[in-house]
């Protein structure tokens, strides 16, 4: 049933969105299989959660919008500014609506992968963390970033976390706290 579900997304996706987001998407892919298979998680639930993750990524604000409206989606104050961090939230509920998607882990990887959550689930940090290393990335870090990924999965998303908010910060946007309460939790455990 998954690898139909699977073909028929990449089918899907080829036709809706740009060659390069698409071209990103199967490095998300590639990368949360791999570490799918180096941390014990569902393997299928990787593919299909990464697939889906930037569907609506290129939507226009007014686009994610209508679908927050239509959806009756509670949009925080720092999201109706930094519209873009809605694109996780917009893909959850499509993959539902479109894909009849029902485990929760999978609509949460994709509707957390642009912020991050307090008690994230082994999945939600894998899609999270391929999103920033997939191949074809290429920003000062990452390499490091994907040395750890093959190490330690929570000391990871740390420094996902830490490379997200030290960039957010340069460049004056606004930090979700979903973000830095993700950050504090791992941090925490990682010091028990």
């Amino acid at each position: 049933m998954n690898n139909k579900l699977i073909r028929e997304i990449k089918t899907f996706l080829k036709e809706k969105i740009s060659h390069k987001r698409y071209e990103h998407t199967m490095g998300v892919v590639k990368s949360a299989v791999n570490l799918a298979q180096k941390y014990d998680a569902n393997v299928e639930d990787a593919k299909i959660a990464a697939l889906l993750h930037d569907y609506a990524k290129d939507f226009s604000r007014e686009e994610l919008f209508s679908y927050a409206k239509k959806y009756d989606i509670v949009i925080d104050d720092i999201m109706k500014i930094a519209h873009e961090l809605l694109h996780g939230k917009i893909a959850a509920l499509i993959a539902e609506e479109k894909f009849n998607i029902k485990n929760k882990d999978i609509l949460n990887a994709i509707e957390y992968h642009t912020t991050g959550r307090v008690n994230m689930s082994k999945l939600e940090k894998i899609i999270y963390l391929s999103d920033f290393i997939e191949e074809g990335r290429d920003y000062p870090g990452v390499d490091d970033l994907r040395k750890i990924a093959n190490i330690d999965l929570d000391r990871a998303i740390l420094q996902a976390f830490d490379n997200t908010i030290v960039y957010v910060l340069s460049i004056g946007k606004l930090l979700h706290p979903n973000t830095l309460n993700a950050r504090n939790q791992i941090l925490l455990y990682i010091k028990e």
